[in-house]
Formats: C-alpha cells, structure tokens, sequence
C-alpha cells in the first residue's frame, strides 16, 4: 500500500462535503476499505443513503482522479447497513417490526416473452411516455406486446392510449384492453380518474400480482412493465414476483435527473436485475422550420449516466412541438408521427431494446472511473 498517495487521497475526499450532514465524506463515515495501489488504483466503498445528494459519487471520484499518481478508480456504491433487529424469544412467532423478509424467487411467465421494467429516479421525465410508444413500437414491428401499469399513484396508460373503459371479465380472469394493438391493464381502467391513490406497500403488492396472475394476456413477445418514479414497494414486489430480462432507465439532460435516476439503477442491480440502458428525453429542440438542435437543458446527462453504469445510452428524443398535447389526445408519436424526430428516435430505441433484449444479458458492473 501506498501510505503517502493514501494521505493525499484522503486529503483529497475531504474536500467532498455532503450538504445534508455539514460535513466532509470523510469525517461523515461516508468511505469505507479504502485501498490505494502501489500503482495508483484506487478503490473504496461510498456509503450513500436515500437522503444524500448522488452526485457526491462523481465529486468524490473526481476528487481522487485529481490526485497526482492516482491511475484508476473504483467505487462500490453502498446504502446504510440497517441494525440487526433484537431476537426474538419465542420460536415460530411472526418477525419482529422492522425486519426485512427473506427475497423471493421470481417466478418464469413465459407467456409473457422478454419482461422488461421501464423505471426513473424521478417524476416529470417523460418515463411514461417513452414506456408507451416503445410497446407501440414493438407491436408495430409485428410483435405482440403487452404494456403493465405499475405506477399505481400515477397511472397514465389510459390517457397515453386513448382508452379508459373497464377491462370485462371472462371465466373470472381480466381480460386486457388493446390501443394500437398493445394489449393493455392499469390501475387507472378500475378506479375512478378523481380517487385518491393512497396505497400501503401490501396493496400494492396485490394489485401488481394481480396484473400478473389474474390478466389473461395470452402469448406475448414483449411485457412492458411502466414503474412508477423511484425506488419503493413497486420494484420490489415486481422484482420479486416475475423474472424480467431487463430495466430501462429514463432520464433528462439535467445533472439533478441524471443523479435521481442514478438510484433507479441501483435498485434494479440491488435485486438481481440487468440494466439494459438509458434513454435520455428532452435532449434538445430541432426546430420544424429550420430544423436547427437547441439544447434546452444542459446537456449530456444521460450520456454521463449510461458512462458512469457502463450501459449504452439507448436512445436521445428530443422535443417536439405538440408532443405532450398529442400524448394527453392519446395519441403517440411513434405511430401518429413516425417520421418527426421523436418519433423516428423512439422507433430506434425500439430496434435496440428488441436486439438486447435477444441477447444475453449482464450484471451492472461496479462503478468504475
């Protein structure tokens, strides 16, 4: 072990302050096993908690890059480890408050075909609408495709689609209903438009092993899976109760999106699932006049992403005049509109989602720099 270049990496991480604590990672415990290299490779375990601000992550690596000698970084990202939960004394009883139960195994649907999560670390990123036209997309190639709506506080399948009547019922199964020859269930098909969605982690549990279980969606090729934004009981329960081949991070140009959805893809490596990429929405604004690209936002966020998960970028969309009006008419541009820019850019995310999701799948590796 180096000791010197070791003083001048720690020396250097203290520089990295969290906000949240008004203090630096270091003081904050927020490093663990750190390693320095007699030939300059550098790694370490950051401890970061829901509450931490994700960029930390790039500072700190780009703190220790900064070091003279320092060749190479490794980052294992970490959340908290949770105190061990007192015994219990009596044997056979239920666990105790608080305690995390053992995983469950996935379970194969092969009727379902390739299952694959849509997910963001936040809402207002457009996750929904790219969930939409991809399934869109893959059932105008000629696949069969069915499209679930997991974001149960949020539910925008129907108004995406344009349908909103009650799924019938047959032999005591949900029968789908079907937009542009996407088959189609959602919370938002079974409750009123104006109920509040005020569910426990328990319910929603149920509801998605009801859409599950309880649909019958014949024989797919593709399962589109719309999560809602963040990392709560929705991934888990999906996570734990069918076997997906992949998840889909969407994100915007914005540093503070690119950061949110950093965790999105965390959680989706935390229980067993390979990231296949991310899709950058927004990226920009070609005018339909002059066709010249405006960066909107601060650009490159989910380039930096897809770099610092070693993932592709799938795909930019950019915006488009009249996108969001057509998408509440329930109208999607991939179909609507093919040839505009978004809708050609969807359309190549389709391709690419359907010729990764033919391959073989890999782990999230360990962030590197």
């Amino acid at each position: 072990m180096n000791r010197q270049l070791q003083a001048l990496v720690a020396g250097a991480l203290t520089n990295v302050r969290n906000p949240r604590l008004d203090n630096d990672v270091i003081s904050a415990g927020m490093v663990e096993d750190l390693v320095v290299g007699d030939d300059g490779h550098v790694s370490f375990r950051f401890v970061l908690s829901r509450d931490d601000p994700s960029p930390l992550v790039r500072e700190a690596r780009r703190a220790v890059r900064s070091v003279e000698g320092v060749r190479e970084v490794k980052i294992d990202v970490v959340e908290p480890s949770a105190p061990s939960p007192p015994p219990r004394a009596t044997v056979g009883t239920a666990p105790a408050a608080g305690t995390v139960p053992p995983p469950q195994q996935p379970v194969e649907f092969p009727q379902l075909g390739a299952v694959i999560a849509v997910s963001s670390g936040k809402g207002g990123v457009g996750k929904s609408t790219v969930a939409a036209n991809l399934a869109a997309a893959l059932a105008h190639q000629g696949h069969a495709v069915g499209i679930m709506d997991a974001d149960i506080y949020g539910p925008n399948v129907p108004r995406l689609f344009g349908v909103s009547e009650k799924p019938p019922v047959r032999d005591g199964r949900i029968l789908p209903l079907e937009g542009y020859g996407v088959k189609l269930i959602s919370l938002g098909f079974l409750v009123e438009r104006d109920m509040p969605a005020i569910w426990r982690g328990p319910i929603v549990t149920k509801i998605i092993h009801q859409f599950l279980n309880d649909v019958d969606w014949g024989k797919l090729d593709y399962f589109i899976v719309d999560l809602p934004p963040g990392t709560g009981d929705a991934q888990l329960s999906l996570a734990q109760a069918v076997h997906m081949r992949g998840g889909i991070i969407v994100t915007t140009p914005q540093e503070m999106a690119a950061g949110d959805a950093l965790r999105g893809a965390k959680m989706f490596e935390r229980v067993g699932v390979p990231v296949m990429g991310v899709v950058e929405n927004m990226s920009s604004f070609e005018c339909p006049h002059c066709g010249e690209r405006s960066e909107i936002f601060a650009g490159g966020g989910g380039q930096r992403l897809a770099d610092e998960l070693g993932v592709p970028l799938l795909g930019q969309i950019p915006l488009q005049a009249e996108m969001t009006l057509e998408a509440d008419q329930g109208r999607l541009v991939v179909v609507n509109k093919p040839d505009s820019p978004a809708g050609k850019a969807l359309a190549a995310i389709a391709r690419e989602v359907k010729a990764r999701a033919g391959g073989k799948s890999v782990s999230l590796p360990i962030i590197t720099g």
